[in-house]
């Protein structure tokens, strides 16, 4: 079983997946470009490096969660790069969430070089709350023995993996998931805003509607209205959790693939319109859920109504 683990991406959720893998008797050693989580990656007892290459270069398996697939790119084939600084046959893991393309490269690039390097893609569902208690879904894609090989790994920052087939699956799979997310988060935004200005109770109204047709994973367990629900980022002024900058990028890239799949998906590409909407209200580093906010915006400002109306 690997022992010896680099983690690349020490932000939001790669730190306290680092941190987990620690608790499990890994070693890990990490790079982050911001020297606070290289900090906290040293008091949770892992090894901070001052570089990518020093991070793998003893490495079983390397990790990366990194926010776009050009920072994933240039992070494993960059001169001084993953690829370049790895042992031969490391496992490569990004759980980064990229379009399908970016772990295609790695793996063709991986292949080229001839030193049993295998490639993973394996994003990730559950959040920073997932990720803090070691309770993730894991998505991956790539060949199964691989899997099997690095799934020890894997268990030890999640509870639930599953194979979604070649490598690039698990990104589909991720990108799909998160498209309906979105719709799923404005939806019940709307329906628990529509409640509210009827007189209805936020709390009561989402009691009911988790018993009725109306349930969903948003309302049950990432209720945007603050003071219904407890430990969620509406309950702290949507600090933490999933950013408003990282669902748009995820609902880009699911309308990037559609678009390539000659798909219609006309409800994302509203969804998408409207987070673009609630990002250049300032929201960006807000979490997505925070969209809750945007129907009150819309009705306040103006030029947000001007610049909606299409969507109506």
């Amino acid at each position: 079983m690997a022992s010896r683990i680099a983690f690349v991406g020490l932000g939001n959720m790669g730190g306290p997946m680092a941190a987990n893998l620690l608790r499990q008797g890994y070693q890990v050693s990490g790079f982050d470009i911001m020297p606070e989580a290289l900090e906290k990656l040293q008091q949770a007892g892992g090894t901070p490096a001052t570089s990518v290459a020093q991070a793998v270069r003893d490495a079983d398996v390397v990790i990366s969660m990194l926010p776009t697939g050009e920072h994933v790119l240039q992070a494993y084939l960059g001169e001084q790069g993953i690829l370049a600084a790895v042992p031969s046959g490391t496992i490569l893991i990004d759980s980064s969430t990229v379009a399908p393309d970016v772990p295609r490269q790695l793996a063709a690039a991986a292949n080229a070089q001839g030193r049993a390097l295998a490639v993973l893609d394996a994003p990730v569902s559950g959040g920073t709350s997932g990720a803090t208690a070691g309770t993730l879904t894991f998505i991956v894609g790539g060949v199964p023995e691989v899997l099997e090989r690095a799934r020890p790994v894997f268990e030890a920052m999640g509870k639930k993996i599953f194979h979604a087939g070649e490598v690039g699956a698990g990104q589909l799979v991720k990108l799909c998931n998160n498209l309906l997310l979105g719709i799923l988060t404005i939806g019940t935004s709307e329906a628990l805003r529509l409640g509210i200005k009827n007189g209805l109770d936020p709390k009561v109204l989402t009691e009911i509607m988790c018993q009725s047709s109306g349930q969903n994973c948003v309302l049950q367990t990432y209720n945007p209205c603050p003071g219904v629900m407890d430990n969620v980022p509406s309950a702290r002024g949507y600090q933490g959790g999933f950013a408003t900058n990282l669902m748009l990028k995820d609902l880009r890239l699911a309308a990037a693939l559609a678009d390539d799949s000659e798909v219609q998906v006309p409800l994302g590409k509203i969804v998408k319109e409207l987070y673009q909407l609630h990002q250049s209200n300032g929201n960006g580093t807000l979490d997505h859920s925070s969209v809750f906010n945007l129907s009150a915006a819309l009705a306040e400002l103006p030029s947000l109504q001007k610049d909606a109306s299409h969507l109506t």
